[in-house]
């Protein structure tokens, strides 16, 4: 029996995504935050390739999943929102003063390092 190598990344060999503390490494399928490497998976590590590649743009979940996904996005498909989340999730608790991913509603989503504002301001919670 033959096997054959299938490539799961398009990436260029050696590239590397930097957004303030967060280094994404596409070709080795690694993301670095803070230093310590995160535990992604292969969706979620293209998906945040995906977006990170595009900064400061605002990308339809569309052109999000064609890109990872490979295929049109069907119209009750959650699997960009489910993934985001995920990476959401995994972000903050990497690096909880920053904030990446934002959500444009009905647009879609931007990739961009903006440190996280506190939700309680310590001078006026006398």
């Amino acid at each position: 029996m033959q096997s054959t190598a299938v490539s799961h990344s398009s990436a260029p060999v050696g590239e590397v995504i930097k957004a303030g503390e967060l280094e994404i490494r596409p070709s080795e399928y690694l993301a670095v935050a803070g230093g310590h490497a995160l535990s992604l998976s292969i969706r979620e590590l293209q998906l945040l390739a995906a977006m990170a590649r595009r900064p400061d743009r605002i990308v339809s979940r569309e052109e999000l999943y064609r890109t990872v996904w490979g295929e049109p996005l069907r119209s009750t498909d959650r699997s960009v929102d489910v993934y985001v989340h995920k990476l959401r999730t995994k972000l903050t608790r990497a690096l909880p003063e920053w904030s990446f991913i934002h959500t444009h509603f009905g647009f879609g989503y931007r990739f961009s390092p903006e440190r996280s504002r506190p939700f309680h301001n310590p001078a006026t919670s006398r």
